[in-house]
């Protein structure tokens, strides 16, 4: 089955290379034969990796242990979810999975085009076809899953015990597919760029596919977080690491190319810009692939260093030469048809959205490569911590938090300052309400008031926008208000979708900020029968608690947990110690309430004395971090559902395609 993996393997790189001669040479000749032998290559090379990665999950799951891979991330004790798990714990795995999720959009965008944007797809077969070749020379060259070893160990060393957490089951893919999801509109863009074809076709095209990428990514970031909350016991959810930074960074600039690309379908501006946003969130994306899979940089998430770092920095100079070169060959080409009329319109209220967006990005990436860039500067790694990434990013953040709140209100084109005071007044006086009741129940923190202000601001004008929608929905059709609700939404779904994101994502912020502003924490050393407070709670340790099952031994203590003399609920805090020789690993326990969360983890611990050591967190207002994402993702997901615009637009296309071939 190996032989069989490596073979498959090597056969798709063949195919992967045959699509980019032939799509390239078949639209420089005007073959269409050519162009779709290339596109059937890609569902050769497809079908290939699909088959390498049933063989490595096939050895996984057969316990091969004569494979390297096999060995070093599995064990015979593993469960089965993790097992499949396993085909992303290191590095020739995951890469292989990269490969395999690129190639099944590479698949589905030819599928999706085969009879439509054919002046477009030969050069969008030949991108995508260019990056997949370069993880197929990775994965058959550089990092190969089916290496043997010259012995068979009896038993493999086990996945991380860190990673045996069913969040990190599904984190790592939701990752992945918005990471690779971000090359279809750049491979869309590069098109347009060689053929000329500038007008709004290829991000028309793309919409959806950004959408869905920025979507899954923006979970795999929320994921991540709380498999750092309950997994890694040290209370929080969010550190400032590298690999964190490098998921953030292009899903801020994927945000502001969503939101900018709005301005080109509307008022043709902003096409340099677009282009330019396109192409840096693709470059991000393999710069955090880098990031991660290279060692360069000291991170919990990151694999150690490898030959491939040298050679993911040449292709990414590669990607930076000809995306650029392309972008400046054809600026002439980009002029904007329509220019900014007031900074006081919607049109200015997103390009300072995209500035800040853009701003935060490169300031974290900044932060993120002041280690690489000091060591080879002085010789000498200098860590860049929380502190800088909060100072920077917390003004940021407030500034993105007003614009979401004034650009709902806010006209196109020329605002009226009279309508647009009209609009905001009742927004403005929940805001000034909100730090008035803030200030009168004792919160003194400055950032705590104005986050909290702020984002009562924002709930108001969107809540106000649904509400003003509606009741023109009511006179215009005559409806009544839940069938003019409906009606309206169903319309416009990116617009409303939109705006329910943003309502996810004040809630993220009430949730940071509580969490961060607000935590309380304390230690103490027991034995059975005492106890210790924090905040309203009492814990009494009552029990130690030992379980066994054939994969790990737990231990912990058990806790009552007090809100004055009532008991309301125990937590078991402990630690997993795994037979395959990994090192203990901590295993949380939570008590939450939309309040709060009282967070237990077991440090350290001495049979002989009977001494067990605990640590307790309070963590305030943290739950709304996980509903705001939820939010968030069902607005993001709405927003990608077709409305009656675009279902009229898509006829009317569809119709153009065949006027056209007729002709």
């Amino acid at each position: 089955m190996a032989d069989f993996g490596t073979f498959c393997l090597l056969l798709a790189l063949v195919a992967s290379s045959w699509a980019i001669i032939a799509s390239y040479n078949g639209w420089r000749v005007q073959s269409g034969e050519l162009v779709l032998s290339g596109e059937r290559a890609v569902y050769a090379a497809w079908a290939l990796v699909l088959l390498g990665v049933l063989a490595l999950e096939y050895c996984i799951h057969t316990d091969r242990f004569d494979l390297e891979y096999v060995a070093s991330y599995s064990n015979r004790a593993l469960p089965r979810m993790y097992k499949v798990a396993a085909l992303w714990a290191g590095q020739s795995g995951s890469i292989l999975f990269w490969l395999f999720i690129l190639l099944s959009y590479s698949a589905i965008v030819v599928l999706l085009n085969r009879r439509k944007n054919r002046p477009l797809m030969p050069i969008v077969v030949t991108t995508l076809s260019v990056v997949s070749t370069f993880f197929l020379v990775l994965v058959n060259f550089m990092t190969r899953p089916f290496v043997r070893l010259s012995f068979t160990p009896v038993d493999g060393n086990g996945m991380n015990p860190q990673l045996q957490n069913p969040f990190m089951a599904i984190h790592p893919p939701c990752l992945y597919t918005g990471y690779v999801g971000l090359t279809i509109p750049f491979a869309f863009a590069v098109a347009a760029l060689v053929t000329g074809q500038l007008g709004d076709t290829w991000f028309r095209t793309t919409r959806r596919f950004t959408i869905l990428s920025w979507f899954v990514l923006g979970t795999g970031i929320l994921l991540g977080g709380w498999w750092a909350y309950v997994e890694l016991g040290w209370g929080g959810y969010w550190a400032w690491d590298p690999v964190e930074n490098a998921s953030l960074i292009p899903w801020l600039t994927a945000t502001a190319f969503l939101h900018s690309v709005m301005i080109e379908e509307r008022k043709k501006m902003l096409r340099v810009w677009n282009l330019s946003l396109v192409i840096m969130t693709f470059l991000l994306s393999i710069l955090g692939t880098f990031i991660t899979r290279s060692g360069v940089i000291s991170s919990v998430h990151s694999f150690t260093k490898s030959e491939i770092g040298p050679v993911f920095a040449g292709f990414l100079g590669f990607c930076v030469v000809v995306a650029v070169g392309l972008l400046l060959y054809r600026l002439p080409d980009l002029k904007s048809e329509a220019r900014l009329d007031s900074f006081v319109s919607r049109e200015s209220t997103f390009l300072f959205n995209n500035l800040l967006l853009v701003g935060a990005a490169f300031a974290i990436l900044w932060g993120t490569l002041f280690p690489i860039l000091s060591e080879a500067v002085r010789g000498v790694k200098i860590t860049v911590g929380a502190p800088f990434f909060n100072q920077v990013t917390v003004p940021i953040a407030f500034g993105l938090i007003t614009l979401a709140g004034i650009c709902p209100v806010i006209a196109w084109r020329r605002a009226s300052a009279r309508k647009l005071l009209e609009k905001i007044q009742i927004p403005f006086w929940a805001l000034v309400g909100s730090a008035a009741a803030l200030l009168i129940a004792g919160v003194r923190d400055p950032y705590a008031i104005v986050a909290f202000s702020l984002s009562v601001f924002v709930i108001s004008t969107t809540v106000m926008e649904f509400y003003w929608g509606t009741r023109a929905r009511q006179k215009v059709a005559g409806q009544a208000p839940a069938a003019a609700f409906l009606s309206l939404v169903d319309r416009n779904k990116r617009r409303y979708g939109g705006f329910t994101v943003h309502l996810g994502f004040m809630l993220i912020v009430v949730g940071v900020t509580g969490s961060m502003v607000f935590k309380q924490e304390a230690t103490a050393s027991l034995k059975r029968g005492q106890g210790f407070a924090l905040g309203r709670y009492t814990m009494r340790f009552d029990a130690i608690v030992r379980q066994d099952d054939p994969n790990r031994e737990f231990m912990g203590g058990r806790l009552a947990i007090f809100e004055g003399t009532r008991q309301v609920g125990t937590l078991t805090p402990g630690q997993n110690f795994y037979k395959a020789g990994q090192n203990p690993s901590t295993e949380v326990d939570i008590r939450s309430t939309l309040r709060d969360d009282l967070y237990l983890i077991l440090t350290g611990f001495d049979p002989q004395e009977g001494v067990y050591t605990f640590k307790a967190y309070l963590n305030p207002l943290v739950n709304w971090i996980w509903i705001g994402g939820a939010v968030l993702i069902a607005g993001a997901w709405f927003a990608m559902l077709p409305d009656l615009r675009d279902r009229k637009r898509d006829v009317e296309a569809r119709l153009r395609e065949i006027e056209a071939h007729a002709a």
